[in-house]
């Protein structure tokens, strides 16, 4: 599959088999969020890859509800390093460490779509809730969320605005 059909294809999917994901698909998942670029290359994010029921059924409640964080197989917990402050200051912190996270996110997304799996992106949660329901250390702030699984649904293809809506060309 090329990339332009894997960007058009993926899809964001609420509804997982009852199947595991295999290592080596984790694996490449963990290297496809490493490769994203990031902020003067510091890198100021860390993944929690969530597994266990009982964590993912926290993280469901600290969603309000989102029920496919329990469904599917595997969340991911992306959390923006509030260390890159030092370097950069409040904007560090609240805006080039949360980019790191959603350029991996996107990696993230494109690699499970191309190895057969579903993700969804979840950003509504209540932060102090998933931090105290996997233990967050202080200097890491979860700003988004992954759920992943084999897809048990094959939703139709959204509507689009036109590119000439969402672009405007400055010659």
């Amino acid at each position: 599959m090329n990339l332009m059909d894997t960007i058009k294809k993926r899809r964001s999917i609420r509804s997982y088999k009852n199947k595991a994901i295999e290592i080596e698909k984790l694996d490449a998942m963990k290297e496809a969020l490493n490769w994203a670029p990031s902020a003067g290359n510091m890198e100021s994010r860390h993944f929690y890859f969530v597994t266990n029921n009982i964590l993912r059924r926290e993280l469901t409640k600290a969603t309000r509800g989102q029920h496919y964080i329990e469904e599917a197989p595997l969340c991911i917990v992306g959390c923006a390093e509030l260390t890159i402050k030092d370097k950069y200051g409040q904007r560090g912190s609240e805006l080039y460490a949360v980019q790191d996270v959603a350029c991996s996110f996107m990696n993230a997304m494109l690699m499970a779509h191309s190895l057969e799996l579903g993700s969804v992106w979840i950003g509504a949660f209540d932060e102090n809730e998933v931090s105290k329901a996997i233990n967050l250390p202080d200097n890491h702030r979860p700003v988004a969320m992954l759920a992943l699984g084999y897809p048990n649904e094959n939703p139709e293809v959204p509507d689009k605005k036109s590119i000439k809506e969402m672009v405007t060309e400055l010659k």
